[in-house]
């Protein structure tokens, strides 16, 4: 507030101003008008080296090594850097005890969730697994939420082989689909990390709720009819993401329809579907629907063994490679025709991953009321993605079920992350021959239930209830995945998202304000239905910085504002409109288009006989008017600390020149 309690004006006549106006007054005490002075300017530097900061580091992060030892400071540093220097000193075989038990649990989900997802991305099963080990074991040592349990993701899955389909076959041209795929996630790393180092992580808000809502909920319908290929037994299958094409090769190849292939994955989705309802219905059942895509795949895998099901036109997965993951980064390419695709492709499952990692994090976070570094997630999340490409991984991120089964099974740090990439490299060193007869069907069936609870109805409801604008916003995104592609639907949800961010910012609300009776408060009329206008004055409360964006339309709107209610006065018959007031109590920023703006609205209304007063302008506000010289254009007698004063002050003046005026005319 830029304000002075020193008082420099008193109405004693306060009383006999709220008698003279023709409408009810509350009565109240008389007002001391206090004079709002011109702020001091800051130094340039010192001006920039504030605002960056508070830009940059608002939470202030070198504020613990203050006051410490040289020592101290060095071991700050290194839990900073490494959260698990900071709760590893305290671990105990208590907690060991139920982080194993959690990572085992998610182990049992991520096994069967990473074979799927890397069959969603067009890549071999063995890259979700591998997918599955490296990555959780750098996020144990970097990250820094307890419950996050990283792994290969749905929807970054999804974008990435759809991304990549476009351009490169994956059955065709293998070696250079995983070529791809691998530099991609790289180049997801490097942007992730990138975002963390610089604290730019603002960005990935551009992708807004309502247009996340919408976007997952059409690509979790996509992806769910993408698995009709494996559920129906279909062996030609369109390669495109749109509705109509996918259901147009479901019918077109009706003869491709395995009956076998139907029965065992319609059963397998039911027993899962029925596993996950009974979680949902009981929370302390979670290990229901935690198991039940591990188990199905067991009993998929001995049943297609006995009855020997690549006989009957169910086809299994086939060999997988044994052994840790293979070193992958003489498959990195930095040139070449396809590298503006890969880093396309990186940059967006970046986002997207990072989107999902964050809110899943921070969602689990306060659930235990402790806080995340979202900078140090952001550099965890890239560093593990930067190094799962050197070692045979793609695109990875916290997921939402594995987390949930995490935080339910009673997890207490990181180290379930490494308990279950201890179980995965388990899996993958003795239990590989194993999957060689899983059906892929099974994996379909895996799939549809996990992205399934993606398409957030309620939410949706929601923002129909509240907000129109959301929910258009969202629905634009859902169709927008479900009938054109995938990143058509991620371009038209940032799209709308930054469509949105513009209408706000460049047609700011801008109200009518009224006196509240019994209170020397002044608020909106249309939300308080009693408070008063007061005769004469035209009290206009705007609600937003003032920028080149908006400038002209706040002065297109004010004077429209004056004109209507100067019409409004001439039908009425009523004192004529001497005083705006301008509540500048929410206007937190002003460029110079904006102070040239209030310089040129000024001497509009003077042309017409208006006095133009501002009333509560903000520290930063006041130094650009004092800079700029529009502080003295409008002078220390129209600038008040209150809309209050404002009126006090101005009925005063107005009051004494009609004395001054009657006695020169006597």
């Amino acid at each position: 507030m830029v304000g002075s309690s020193n008082r420099v004006e008193s109405f004693p006549y306060a009383s006999e101003l709220e008698a003279s106006l023709p409408i009810p007054t509350p009565s109240l005490k008389p007002l001391e008008v206090h004079k709002v002075p011109a702020p001091q300017d800051n130094p340039t530097l010192q001006s920039l080296k504030q605002r960056l900061s508070e830009v940059f580091f608002p939470d202030d992060p070198l504020h613990q090594f203050k006051n410490k030892s040289l020592f101290r400071k060095l071991v700050l540093a290194l839990q900073y850097l490494f959260p698990i220097f900071q709760w590893g000193s305290e671990y105990s075989l208590r907690l060991l005890k139920s982080d194993a038990i959690s990572g085992v649990t998610i182990a049992s989900l991520a096994i069967p969730q990473g074979i799927s997802y890397a069959k969603l991305a067009g890549l071999p099963p063995i890259i979700g697994l591998y997918s599955s080990f490296v990555p959780p074991l750098i996020y144990s040592v970097l990250g820094s939420s307890r419950d996050l349990a990283v792994g290969p993701v749905s929807i970054a899955s999804l974008v990435m082989g759809s991304m990549l389909r476009e351009v490169v076959s994956p059955d065709k041209e293998p070696i250079l689909y995983l070529q791809l795929a691998f530099t991609a996630t790289f180049f997801a790393g490097v942007f992730e990390a990138s975002l963390g180092l610089l604290r730019l992580g603002f960005i990935v808000d551009f992708l807004s709720k309502p247009t996340l809502t919408g976007f997952m909920g059409g690509a979790a319908i996509i992806v769910s009819l993408q698995q009709l290929k494996g559920l129906l037994g279909i062996v030609h299958f369109t390669t495109k993401m749109g509705i109509i094409p996918v259901m147009q090769s479901v019918l077109e190849n009706r003869t491709e329809w395995a009956w076998q292939t139907v029965v065992m994955g319609l059963s397998f989705l039911v027993f899962l579907l029925v596993a996950r309802h009974i979680s949902s219905r009981r929370p302390k059942l979670f290990w229901v629907s935690a198991a039940a895509p591990l188990t199905s795949v067991i009993l998929s895998t001995v049943l297609s063994f006995i009855f020997k099901a690549q006989n009957h036109g169910i086809k299994t997965i086939g060999h997988l490679q044994k052994g840790v993951d293979p070193p992958s980064v003489n498959m990195l390419f930095f040139r070449g025709p396809y590298l503006s695709l890969a880093i396309r492709t990186g940059i967006i499952t970046g986002i997207l991953a990072l989107t999902e990692g964050m809110a899943v994090g921070r969602t689990f976070a306060s659930l235990k009321n402790y806080q995340i570094d979202g900078n140090k997630e952001m550099v965890a999340l890239g560093a593990m993605n930067m190094a799962g490409s050197c070692a045979s991984c793609y695109i990875t991120s916290g997921s939402f079920s594995r987390s949930a089964v995490n935080y339910n099974a009673g997890c207490k740090t990181a180290v379930s992350n490494i308990v279950m990439a201890s179980a995965v490299l388990f899996t993958m060193l003795f239990l590989m021959p194993l999957f060689y007869y899983t059906p892929n069907v099974m994996l379909s069936a895996i799939i549809i239930v996990a992205v399934i609870g993606l398409i957030d109805v309620r939410g949706a409801f929601l923002l129909w209830k509240v907000d129109k604008f959301d929910f258009l916003a969202c629905m634009s995104a859902f169709f927008g995945v479900l009938l054109i592609s995938v990143q058509t639907g991620l371009a038209i949800a940032v799209g709308v998202s930054l469509f949105k961010i513009l209408v706000h910012v460049t047609r700011p609300n801008t109200v009518i304000m009224g006196n509240v009776p019994g209170t020397n408060s002044y608020r909106n009329l249309a939300q308080y239905r009693e408070a008063v206008q007061l005769p004469s004055f035209l009290i206009l409360g705007i609600e937003s910085p003032i920028y080149f964006t908006n400038s002209i339309y706040l002065q297109e709107r004010i004077l429209r504002w004056v004109r209507e209610e100067e019409e409004k006065i001439k039908k009425l018959n009523e004192s004529s409109l001497k005083c705006i007031i301008l509540d500048m109590a929410a206007v937190t920023a002003i460029d110079i288009s904006g102070l040239e703006t209030l310089a040129e609205l000024k001497k509009t209304l003077d042309k017409r006989f208006i006095d133009l007063v501002l009333a509560n302008p903000v520290l930063e506000v006041a130094q650009k008017l004092s800079q700029l010289g529009t502080w003295d254009l409008f002078g220390s007698e129209r600038i008040y600390m209150t809309v209050g004063e404002a009126i006090a002050a101005s009925s005063y003046k107005a009051q004494t020149s009609a004395c001054i005026v009657h006695r020169t005319s006597v």
